[in-house]
């Protein structure tokens, strides 16, 4: 797919390179040396809209200055049939470009024809990639960090796979271990209750408190009867977890569609356990010698492990004994396996099994100690965690509504969760905030999230594509359609807020290459801010309507782009692009 600020970029590399066989063949440039250097959109494009520095940066292997390398160099470029009306010299040898129509003209023709996959690349082609997010502990309603993870994740993905990667979002199920152990024990608890009466059972102090675990009870003696309390414990508690997950989560499914993600797999921790495969990685450990037996329990030298990464990372010994590294258990003296040592065998399932090229965990901010332990476990195994486990940490969350935080759901009177809150605010809304500085601490502002104002970020971007839609059909009954790009004189564009336009629209394939190379998806509402505030600039200071012939088809088929690049752009963050407003 095109990226017309890279080919510029590459045009300028070529031109240069062959104005200086044109000096050297003259005598003005040495002979034999090559050039290299950089081109830079400068962030004040008055002087040029890209910027090249080889005079500079050739000027040791030239021993010339730059300013006269610059100067030989645009004596002898040839621009004819280029993407360049001029190039000039600047400052100590910096040598400016400024763009020609034909540039522009293939811009808007190439945001045309590839419609909803303009920004497309094959970047990343080849690389198989997993994002695992939210996984929220399916004993109880998911809560603003599962919200925040879960469009951060959803986005991420989309970005690696519009960059060419071939991706995978999975959603991990914690359907195993203490959790559900206490989960199955707080439905007992509150199913004694309903049948033997409320003072008759005390409930464990370290059980699930919600009223959501009260429901499950109610259902559970409403469909199975009130002679549970007479079965074997492991037979009751196994039945009561099973129906509390057959419950759970269906409904976080549903919360999650509902707020536009969908995994390609739910992957159940249990799986692990009944393969065997949690077993055969904590032997595969041993066998590697990284584990060691204490107090009847099996222990993982995580320690050892570490330290033997620092130092290869250069760190000296006083320093790595600072950190006073600590090494887990990975199986109880019961014999019962730890949540890490499950973690360690989905993962090697991950890499190993599955054979994904890089995982990408995104978990909150309190899991960051997690990290280097499980990349650890990873390099201890062979599968090089290091470099093919990514975790994305993401900060809190603090609802706010008038400047005061918020806890309680308004219509619950409960502990918000992700179904309360989109009861709330648009599920627009929610998506484009919370994809807004992962790497931050976020106030999230119930109020300006349904503002319908320019204070409003997702609505002034959602505005101008409502407004381009409204031009748009009003031009149409008056005769004038939208013109295919390649009947446009983009020549007739000569105005600043016009020329802008059209740069921004260039980077927005730079933007979802970047935001996926940087695991940082944020970039994509940043960008579409700004080609928003680009398009009501350009409206307010270029009539469309009445403009002269020619002049009105260009800033119709300019119009228009921008509407598709939003679209582009709205669609990768899970955002409606709205034809009215």
């Amino acid at each position: 797919m095109a990226n017309l600020v890279e080919q510029a970029k590459n045009q300028i590399n070529r031109l240069l390179a062959e104005s200086l066989d044109r000096a050297a063949a003259k005598g003005e440039l040495p002979s034999g040396a090559a050039l290299s250097g950089t081109v830079e959109v400068p962030k004040d494009t008055g002087n040029g809209d890209f910027a090249a520095n080889h005079a500079m940066a050739g000027a040791r292997a030239l021993h010339m200055a730059p300013r006269k390398i610059a100067d030989a160099l645009i004596a002898n470029i040839e621009l004819e049939g280029s993407y360049f009306a001029s190039a000039e010299t600047a400052g100590p040898g910096f040598i400016n470009f400024r763009l020609a129509p034909a540039w522009y003209a293939e811009v808007m023709a190439a945001v045309q024809a590839e419609g909803q996959d303009y920004g497309r690349s094959d970047a990343l082609a080849g690389q198989k990639i997993m994002v695992e997010f939210v996984s929220a502990n399916p004993t109880g309603p998911m809560h603003m960090g599962n919200a925040r993870g879960g469009v951060l994740g959803d986005t991420l993905a989309e970005v690696l796979s519009r960059a060419g990667a071939q991706v995978w979002r999975e959603f991990y199920v914690n359907d195993a271990g203490n959790q559900i152990e206490k989960f199955a024990a707080s439905i007992e608890a509150r199913y004694a209750q309903l049948v033997l009466g409320e003072d008759a059972v005390e409930f464990p102090e370290d059980g699930y408190h919600g009223d959501d675990i009260k429901e499950l009870a109610r259902l559970f003696l409403e469909e199975k009867g009130a002679d549970w309390l007479d079965r074997p414990l492991a037979e009751r508690h196994a039945a009561m977890a099973r129906f509390g997950l057959d419950k759970n989560l269906p409904k976080m499914k549903s919360d999650l569609q509902r707020y536009g993600i969908n995994y390609d797999e739910w992957f159940f921790e249990s799986s692990l356990h009944e393969s065997g495969f949690v077993a055969d990685t904590v032997a595969l450990l041993t066998e590697r010698g990284w584990t060691y037996e204490k107090d009847g329990a099996l222990w993982l030298a995580t320690s050892k492990i570490l330290a033997e990464g620092l130092r290869r990372a250069g760190k000296s010994e006083k320093d790595i004994e600072k950190l006073e590294l600590k090494d887990d258990v990975l199986r109880r003296a019961n014999g019962f396996y730890t949540y890490f040592a499950a973690d360690i065998a989905y993962h090697r399932n991950k890499l190993e099994v599955r054979g994904f090229d890089t995982v990408i965990n995104i978990w909150g901010a309190d899991h960051h100690g997690h990290v280097a332990r499980l990349k650890g476990a990873m390099d201890a195994l062979g599968l090089d965690g290091e470099h093919r486990l990514e975790v994305v940490l993401m900060q809190l969350v603090k609802l706010m509504r008038d400047g005061e935080v918020v806890r309680m759901s308004k219509r619950t009177g409960k502990a918000i969760s992700l179904g309360d809150l989109l009861d709330e605010i648009p599920v627009d809304a929610a998506r484009w905030f919370f994809n807004s500085r992962p790497d931050t601490q976020m106030d999230f502002d119930l109020g300006l999230a349904v503002r319908e104002d320019s204070e409003n970020p997702v609505y002034y971007v959602q505005y101008a594509h409502a407004r381009i839609c409204s031009v748009i059909r009003n031009l149409a009954a008056e005769g004038h359609e939208v013109p295919l790009a390649g009947t446009v004189d983009a020549s007739l564009l000569t105005t600043e807020q016009e020329r802008e336009v059209v740069k921004q629209l260039a980077g927005l394939p730079d933007e979802i290459l970047h935001s996926a190379q940087a695991r940082d998806p944020s970039r994509i509402n940043r960008y579409a801010v700004e080609l928003a505030a680009r398009f009501h600039r350009f409206y307010n200071a270029c009539r469309i309507k009445g403009a002269e012939p020619g002049v009105l088809e260009a800033r119709l088929l300019l119009a228009d782009c921008v509407r598709g690049a939003i679209a582009v752009c709205l669609g990768i963050l899970g955002v409606r692009a709205p034809e009215q407003m």
